[in-house]
């Protein structure tokens, strides 16, 4: 046990304490994937049987490395633990269990491309307008409803889902919703959403099975729990149910998924459903410099929805937090660039040392543009992964049918790849045959001749002889996945008409099939994968999240560009955080409530807390927006930093073009003058900064300042506000929830004119 040995106090304690319900909160760069790699550790070394302990986490990167390490300590023991992402656990639940919900073992995982194709059909069926029910929001209302675990049925019997629907001018969506899952199950298939949903049927439905599981998993660890859905939460409360040994770990700070279904009272209100529950805080980050913990803490102390913690660091004090203005997006992209040029130069410095962050994928341009000037490699996290490229998902639709012949999704891709003269009349054609006839799509492929198609029978039945010799190699010689691969992309003509193509593009997606091949040979050849089936290849691939699909672009020292979603997790030496403005961020189409400016806030937080060393923020005054230029002002959590870690980089002036150099006592006016008009904190460019003051020079806050609730603020009333200090309220302008108020303040403020549901004021 020497690796107990360099854990801290509350660390020891989270890995030592194995029985009863746990939670752990862990704060930012706290070592929680230590904590929960060494607490499985633990449990093996003190006689727990791998076989009962069950690891939930978000990525199957997470897991690999979580198991890497468990293995390092306890051996080839740790082979035997479940672990993996919720999905793919419950996709090997399904494949165990699935006939008891009328489904078998070989069912096909439909990715988001599959289901809105099949949505699209739906669609088009129905005779519906495509421009009134887009493909993506039915999607995602169906979506939203399985995370909710809402069924078909349960939704068109509900009269507030119905009537919101209705209001929204989309009264169809419960009955698409009812067709999609009626032809999955037909086509032998689950969305990735299904994973979960039909996993809470089957618990809920075959109590036998549940509790099968129950006395199977004795330990239940869930990582990440605030990005956890109430489907995935109902789950593992089930499976720990009988044992009680649920550990769940944890930052409430770091929930920031809401839009795919998180919920962060999941972590909040843990406590609620165990009455006997231990909590564990740990509060020391391992990982950023002292001002940047101490700035990230700052901001996140606004939230009122949290669990209180206090990190801390022993860490060095390190550089403050560098705040820049641009005037332009353009600007902002060349100051940024220029920046990460100057600093390579003079400390000798990498390119995967730095990350720019942004809010969204759109802001990406000015900065790869800036970079690409300067010659310096960068990589886009969250670009078009490996496995959506059309020609990888061709070949793999191939593999898809050949293992479930119901799959119409990939019956629809392959039919006519490469073109053997099968339009989409004739495959129209034959949906309506097999509908007619109650049989599959496959059953009239199959047997084209007794279905009298004609002339096509040539070509269909050529295809069907293809299948059929694909499904001997598999179901009768049981050749491995790498032998059936690369026999299906040659015999299919794929690789040939790809080879054929002499373009740029051609031979690249040529390479691409190549690389396929190769990894479906590793997969083979790995000894982690005793099962090295064709089948278990493309289930393999299809729970690949997000974050395990980044491929590698073969040179490792790239500057790296991301949203700050995808960033979640990461960490990096030196960080750019870019876009700090109003509507840009927090996002103007996230802010419909207190709880979703909370989000934007702790998503705020994430970013922060990505950077070890050095941190930059930028916002630029003006920024193109669907075509126009528009004037922007600083985000508003600029003001929520306290601005004793802040000051403006002073190399970043020798960025801006000689023409559009202020002097530094014009700079450093004009900065002033935007924290005391926008209330945005900056330091001074003296060697030892010292905070811009937005408010009167001899206004000092109250000790015992308290915001107040200002539901019933009426004119007349005096008020103390933090930065503008004491004023009158002159007058109030309520629209529907937007409640504003105009206030007269002292020692020549003047009027400002503040949105009372961000505002904090004191009522005198």
């Amino acid at each position: 046990m020497n690796y107990i040995e360099g854990l801290n106090d509350p660390q020891r304690e989270a890995v030592l304490h194995t029985n009863g319900p746990l939670m752990i909160i862990a704060g930012a760069g706290s070592g929680k994937t230590r904590v929960l790699t060494y607490r499985t550790a633990h449990l093996i070394e003190k006689g727990v049987d791998p076989f009962r302990i069950l690891l939930l986490t978000f990525t199957n990167k997470a897991a690999g490395e979580m198991r890497e390490r468990i293995e390092k300590v306890v051996g080839n023991e740790a082979r035997n633990l479940w672990m993996g992402t919720f999905h793919s656990v419950f996709a090997k639940i399904l494949r165990f269990e699935c006939k008891a919900l009328g489904y078998t073992s070989d069912f096909s995982i439909y990715d988001t491309d599959d289901s809105k194709s099949l949505l699209r059909s739906i669609i088009k069926e129905r005779n519906l307008d495509d421009k009134v029910y887009k493909v993506n929001g039915v999607f995602n209302r169906i979506s939203g409803a399985k995370n909710r675990l809402i069924g078909p049925d349960e939704y068109l019997n509900n009269p507030i889902i119905q009537a919101d629907d209705a209001a929204a001018k989309l009264p169809e969506v419960g009955r698409l919703y009812k067709m999609y899952a009626e032809r999955c199950f037909k086509a032998n298939a689950m969305d990735f959403d299904d994973l979960l949903y039909q996993t809470n049927v089957l618990f809920r439905d075959h109590v036998e099975i549940l509790h099968k599981y129950q006395h199977k998993f004795h330990y239940v660890m869930v990582d990440e729990f605030q990005d956890t859905n109430i489907s995935q939460y109902l789950i593992t409360k089930k499976l720990s149910a009988v044992h009680q040994n649920i550990c769940v770990v944890g930052d409430d700070a770091q929930s920031i998924y809401a839009f795919r279904g998180a919920d962060i009272q999941n972590i909040l209100n843990f406590e609620k459903d165990y009455s006997d529950l231990t909590t564990i805080k740990l509060e020391e980050n391992y990982r950023s410099t002292n001002n940047i913990v101490q700035a990230a803490n700052s901001i996140i102390a606004r939230n009122k929805g949290q669990l209180k913690k206090n990190v801390f660091t022993n860490n060095e004090e390190g550089a403050l937090i560098d705040l820049i203005k641009a005037a332009s997006d353009n600007e902002e992209g060349r100051l940024i660039a220029t920046h990460i040029f100057e600093s390579k130069m003079a400390n000798g410095l990498k390119n995967n040392d730095f990350a720019i962050l942004y809010r969204t994928n759109a802001q990406s341009r000015a900065f790869e543009e800036a970079l690409r000037k300067l010659n310096i490699k960068y990589r886009i996290i969250g670009g078009l992964s490996f496995y959506q490229r059309r020609e990888i998902k061709d070949l793999l639709a191939y593999l898809r049918f050949v293992i479930n012949q119901n799959d119409e999704e990939a019956f629809k891709r392959i039919i006519n790849l490469p073109k053997r003269g099968i339009g989409d009349t004739t495959v129209a054609k034959i949906t309506v045959t097999a509908a007619e006839n109650g049989v599959s799509v496959w059953d009239v492929v199959a047997n084209i001749n007794q279905f009298g198609a004609g002339r096509l029978s040539a070509g269909i039945e050529a295809f069907a002889d293809l299948i059929k010799s694909f499904k001997i190699m598999v179901e009768i010689q049981e050749k491995d996945a790498y032998e059936v691969a690369s026999h299906v992309a040659k015999a299919s003509g794929i690789l040939r008409e790809l080879y054929e193509d002499k373009t740029v593009e051609g031979l690249s997606r040529y390479e691409n099939v190549q690389e396929l091949l190769n990894a479906i040979k590793e997969f083979v050849d790995s000894p982690e994968n005793e099962d090295k089936s064709i089948s278990n290849f493309l289930q393999t691939v299809s729970l690949l999240t997000t974050a395990d699909n980044e491929e590698d672009e073969g040179e490792n020292d790239r500057v790296t560009l991301m949203t700050i979603h995808g960033a979640k997790g990461l960490e990096f030496d030196h960080v750019y955080i870019v876009g700090m403005e109003e509507d840009l961020f927090p996002s103007q189409m996230m802010l419909q409530s207190r709880q979703d400016l909370e989000e934007e806030r702790r998503l705020f937080y994430v970013a922060i807390t990505r950077a070890e060393k050095r941190l930059m923020m930028s916002f630029a005054e003006s920024r193109y927006q669907f075509g126009r230029l528009k004037a922007c002002e600083p985000s508003r959590f600029l003001d929520e930093i306290d601005p004793k870690y802040l000051q403006i980089a002073r190399n970043i002036r020798r960025a801006i073009e000689p023409q559009e150099r202020p002097s530094p006592a014009a700079f450093i006016r004009k900065v002033a003058n935007d924290v005391a008009t926008k209330a945005t904190p900056a330091a001074s460019l003296q060697s030892k900064p010292k905070p811009v003051n937005a408010a009167p020079s001899n206004y000092t806050p109250s000790p015992d300042f308290t915001a107040s609730d200002t539901s019933f603020l009426e004119e007349g009333q005096k008020v103390e506000h933090l930065k503008f200090g004491f004023g009158i309220v002159k007058k109030m302008d309520v629209n529907g929830n937007d409640r504003k108020a105009t206030v007269l303040f002292e020692g020549g403020v003047g009027e400002k004119t503040l949105l009372l549901s961000f505002a904090k004021l004191r009522i005198l």
